[in-house]
């Protein structure tokens, strides 16, 4: 994919309710087509079958492709969607790029409904070998979560990587996924794709990285940033997430860096809808049925 002009560019990114998109008039879907995952976040618990949280890494039930496109087709036609949709993106609850059903189902999308903005997010360790599958199929925007920005902050986050076979542990896969990640988002960016990076804020472990972090990042191409308070799950169930106050001033200072979105939700795998506005899943298949 050649590099998209600027003012095209501007205007996708008006449209894109996770890039600075009106939530009012911006709909996404989060197609939950990607289960696997090969690295192990302390903060992340993946489950499926739940209703009543809402966060990433959480989804009602996995779909397959063609179900994936159906759910696509059937928000096209719901009152409150309809033609305010316009982002289809997986985003999980695995990583997407460790999974071939994500690149069926965005072939699926991208013949159903031409027009419509594809946009994923990964933790980027296969991202530098998959861009150019990614820019095949015309990708608009992508969001890399990078949590450290060395090794030994890394091996405080994650738990371990797992690459070409081999599980890695400690520095050494934190390491290598800090390679891929900065690899992988600097070659997006050349490519012309809206790159979004998330960093999850751990008071006392990576908070230390953050703002040379931003400025790491920007150096590369990145678009955006989402500074996002960890949620005291997993390995960081006892920690003490940072206060409303203390985010605030976080950002206000990685905005003298790099634009920071402030709008999100840390939304499931499975969204749908407006943000903040979500359509009950369950409902909507039901009617169709």
């Amino acid at each position: 994919m050649s590099k998209s002009c600027p003012m095209m560019a501007m205007k996708k990114q008006s449209e894109h309710p996770c890039f600075g998109g009106d939530h009012d008039k911006a709909g996404r879907v989060h197609l939950p087509v990607a289960p696997g995952c090969n690295i192990k976040c302390g903060f992340c618990e993946r489950k499926f079958d739940c209703a009543n949280e809402s966060r990433p890494g959480v989804t009602s039930r996995l779909l397959t492709p063609a179900e994936a496109l159906e759910r696509v087709r059937l928000l096209l036609r719901h009152p409150k969607v309809g033609d305010k949709l316009r982002v289809v993106g997986i985003a999980g609850p695995g990583d997407p790029l460790a999974n071939e059903k994500t690149f069926e189902t965005f072939r699926l999308v991208k013949d159903a409904y031409p027009d419509m903005m594809l946009c994923l997010s990964t933790n980027g360790l296969l991202l530098p070998e998959r861009i150019d599958e990614i820019a095949a199929l015309d990708v608009h925007s992508l969001t890399v979560t990078i949590n450290a920005l060395t090794a030994e902050t890394g091996a405080r986050v994650y738990e371990w990587v797992r690459y070409q076979g081999a599980v890695l542990r400690g520095e050494q896969g934190a390491a290598l996924l800090l390679e891929k990640q900065l690899a992988g988002l600097e070659a997006a960016a050349g490519r012309g794709l809206l790159v979004k990076v998330n960093h999850v804020y751990i008071p006392g472990v990576n908070d230390h990285e953050t703002l040379d972090l931003a400025v790491k990042v920007r150096n590369l191409g990145a678009t955006l940033m989402n500074i996002i308070p960890v949620i005291p799950i997993g390995l960081f169930k006892d920690i003490k997430p940072p206060s409303d106050a203390v985010m605030e001033m976080v950002r206000n200072q990685a905005e003298l860096i790099l634009s920071q979105a402030r709008h999100c939700r840390q939304c499931r795998a499975d969204a749908a809808g407006l943000v903040g506005q979500d359509i009950d899943l369950t409902e909507l298949h039901a009617q169709a049925g």
